[in-house]
């Protein structure tokens, strides 16, 4: 199965010529799953190879404006280009973010008049009063759901901490395990994990030509990790003729964050292929940037090595840092150099560093089975 991770907005604040608004798509087996929407996403979606309609699902990491404008926006578009087929069955859209998204959307879709031609459900993730300071939690009124539901929303769950894992459960299934985190920020932020499952390994076929076994319907059933019963009565089992299971990905993708919040996120994103963190200034600003909920590459890096991920991509840049390829001599602030010092902090460990771009997409690729030990 492919998968790969595209990069639509990587500015911080605000979109403007030359950085997008927060938005990335992880896309794996024909589904895109859009993490962050910050205004001006769905015209990066035009841009890019990418197909709206594809969206089944969205996770919000926290409430601020330039993660979230865009995503009412961004699901009228969606259904302007849906086939109102009424005999047409169609996915409901799963949104995931902080509590007070559900009524964002109840508010922002009704004013408007809003009509979608899909049903959506908006999940909340509970936050916990250590995420921010005193200032930046809603109180009960702000988020209180007196607004009637939108014609097209289902009901959505409330998810609590789980306190025994230290993270939140969204949802699961024969694919993946996906889970979010707590991190520290001006207003509650949040983390998502994308396990992938394991994956059976290869059938040794050569083994199962020597017992007689023919390609065939056995095949696929030894594949699923079935037992099976060979014509002389043997019983055989999936082990005896399965390699080891290939390793499922594990993709990180970190909201705004100063740091993160108890034990949760490392164990969550230990050995993680791909672990995306803001760096929004650089060292130098580190103060500034701590004062405002950000993260500098050094502090990123410490992440990366704690959870010993395989690769770190930097994203969510001041808009101060242009492009490399729109750098002039002369400039400043320099883009490249928030990677050299994420790699200075990163020396010896192996990890390595990418600057996120607009429109740069991320293959992510099968790992290969452990070794076998003889």
């Amino acid at each position: 199965m492919s998968m790969d991770m595209t990069f639509l907005g990587t500015g911080s604040a605000y979109p403007s010529p030359h950085r997008g608004a927060s938005a990335l798509v992880l896309r794996t087996d024909g589904e895109c799953w859009l993490f962050d929407c910050g205004e001006g996403t769905q015209t990066q979606l035009m841009k890019s190879q990418l197909r709206a309609g594809r969206i089944t699902k969205v996770f919000i990491s926290h409430l601020h404006g330039d993660h979230l404008f865009g995503l009412p926006g961004l699901l009228c578009t969606v259904s302007l280009n849906t086939n109102p087929d009424v005999h047409q069955s169609l996915k409901c859209v799963d949104i995931y973010g902080p509590r007070g998204l559900r009524k964002f959307l109840r508010v922002t879709l009704g004013l408007t008049g809003s009509q979608l031609l899909f049903p959506y459900a908006v999940h909340e993730l509970e936050p916990t009063p250590d995420q921010c300071p005193e200032e930046g939690q809603l109180s009960i009124e702000m988020v209180e759901e007196s607004s009637p539901p939108h014609p097209q929303e289902q009901p959505g769950r409330t998810i609590p901490l789980d306190n025994s894992t230290d993270s939140y459960l969204l949802f699961q299934d024969n694919k993946f395990v996906v889970k979010a985190f707590r991190l520290y920020h001006r207003i509650p932020s949040f983390g998502f994990c994308i396990q992938e499952h394991d994956r059976p390994g290869k059938l040794k076929t050569e083994l199962l030509k020597e017992l007689g076994v023919k390609p065939g319907p056995v095949y696929g059933r030894l594949k699923a990790g079935e037992s099976v019963v060979l014509e002389n009565g043997r019983l055989l089992l999936p082990s005896e003729v399965l390699e080891a299971n290939i390793p499922g990905r594990k993709i990180c993708v970190l909201g705004d964050c100063s740091s993160v919040l108890g034990v949760g996120a490392c164990r969550l994103c230990n050995g993680a292929d791909v672990l995306v963190h803001e760096a929004t200034l650089g060292n130098e600003h580190q103060e500034k940037a701590v004062e405002h909920g950000h993260s500098t590459p050094q502090m990123a890096a410490a992440v990366a090595r704690a959870c010993c991920a395989q690769r770190l991509v930097l994203y969510h840049f001041s808009q101060r840092y242009k492009p490399s390829s729109l750098q002039k001599e002369g400039d400043e602030d320099d883009v490249s150099e928030l990677k050299n010092q994420a790699e200075q902090a990163l020396l010896d460990s192996g990890v390595e560093v990418t600057l996120a771009e607009d429109f740069m997409t991320i293959p992510i690729p099968l790992r290969k089975p452990p070794a076998i030990k003889v």
